[in-house]
């Protein structure tokens, strides 16, 4: 869908937020009413802004954080980026607390780069919006008080390529038109050699605005809907496991050979127990050597009554999240005693590139407090890892979960 004015971004923000208001925390990565509301009024009052007054600004030269040692990270959406007023609340509680990186949307769902790309691979497709506009300025002001800046791509959930590149699509089986879930989203096929294009330039030329590290997420085929009206495009032998890891090798030697690019990837939470691909392509222990990082999303909402013998695993944020943990560390170290497994693969499958997400969020009648938020990272702590990234959709945040910086 083409750009057609300069309020077509706000509206189709706010629109998708009114169609999605009361299952909009079901789901991982759907952002909240409060947030985009918030910040369509801010874009607007910056449009009406006389913009001939305003003097040209020279982009800073792009400089990088290293990674830290350990990463504790708030995620924050490019509608709450857009603004400086809007995103000072989550600014000023990495400033105060223990918190030192900030997960920052590149491309979101709607398939919309959120800052202008000069890849041509990338403008030729016209999907990028501008709406963080200072996008570089801003990471180096992050920079300045040394927040690690991660940047989020969704890859194959895409609201905009999926209508304007249809043979990219993964399509029904039934009549060849697109397939959608029962959500009405679409979802690029994992197979195509274009999309593994797109989203290899799209993470450089971030990386090349200042983006500290590269976060991949919707790396799978669909979850929801009717499966089997799904053409997976799979050829004689070859399963969806096997795409997602042909996906992520292409992905890691091109942007490795771009440059000394981090890159992480969002896994379900239940690939760190289950066998098999659970029908989305993804294994853990089998995806993990392609990436820096892999974050599995260990949200307790999201996990089915009496797994792991818990009744409501939503009431049981820390007994959910050690039994996850536990299973991912069992799947490696069964890795690390395979006299099968070359020492080269041991080495990329490691359990210190383990890096949760965890919920910072209230879902199913139970509200989150503070002592659960905590709890979820002391978990953290006894399992012998540090790193954790908090989603809350809306971006409010419970500031007294977090330690005050020292």
């Amino acid at each position: 869908m083409p750009r057609i004015s300069l309020f077509s971004p706000l509206v189709i923000g706010l629109t998708i937020l009114v169609l999605g208001a009361g299952t909009f925390l079901v789901v991982h990565k759907i952002h909240t009413d409060h947030a985009r509301a918030l910040a369509v009024i801010s874009a607007q009052e910056s449009v009406a802004t006389p913009q001939a007054t305003t003097p040209a600004i020279t982009q800073p030269v792009a400089a990088h954080l290293a990674t830290p040692p350990v990463v504790k990270a708030l995620y924050m959406t490019s509608w709450i980026a857009s603004s400086p007023k809007l995103r000072q609340h989550v600014l000023d509680l990495v400033n105060t607390t223990e918190v030192n990186a900030v997960v920052l949307d590149i491309k979101d769902e709607t398939g919309h780069p959120s800052f202008t790309i000069s890849d041509p691979v990338i403008a030729d497709t016209k999907s990028p919006e501008n709406r963080i506009r200072d996008i570089a300025s801003f990471i180096q002001e992050m920079h300045a008080k040394n927040i690690y800046v991660i940047g989020r791509i969704v890859v194959f959930k895409d609201g905009y390529l999926t209508n304007t590149e249809p043979t990219w699509t993964l399509t029904k089986k039934s009549d060849g038109t697109p397939w959608h879930d029962p959500k009405g989203s679409a979802y690029l096929d994992p197979a195509n050699q274009h999309v593994w294009d797109y989203t290899t330039a799209l993470a450089v030329d971030a990386y090349n605005t200042g983006f500290d590290e590269i976060n991949f997420d919707y790396i799978r085929y669909p979850s929801d809907g009717n499966l089997k009206d799904l053409n997976y495009n799979l050829q004689p032998n070859e399963t969806r496991a096997d795409v997602l890891a042909h996906f992520f090798d292409y992905l890691s030697t091109h942007i490795k050979q771009a440059g000394t690019i981090p890159i992480s990837a969002d896994v379900f939470g239940q690939t760190t127990t289950e066998t098999g691909d659970m029908g989305i392509g993804q294994v853990f222990d089998r995806d993990i050597q392609y990436f820096d990082y892999i974050d599995p999303m260990i949200y307790p909402s999201h996990y089915e009554h009496d797994t792991y013998g818990l009744k409501n695993p939503t009431a049981n944020p820390y007994q959910l999240v050690i039994a996850a943990l536990k299973g991912a560390k069992n799947k490696i170290d069964k890795i690390q005693a395979d006299p099968n497994v070359s020492a080269d693969i041991k080495a990329k499958i490691v359990y210190s590139k383990v890096r949760p997400w965890l919920q910072d969020f209230s879902i199913n009648h139970v509200i989150y407090t503070p002592e659960m938020i905590d709890a979820q990272m002391k978990v953290e702590y006894d399992s012998g890892l540090a790193s954790w990234l908090m989603w809350d959709p809306s971006n409010k945040y419970t500031a007294s979960a977090y330690s005050s910086s020292n």
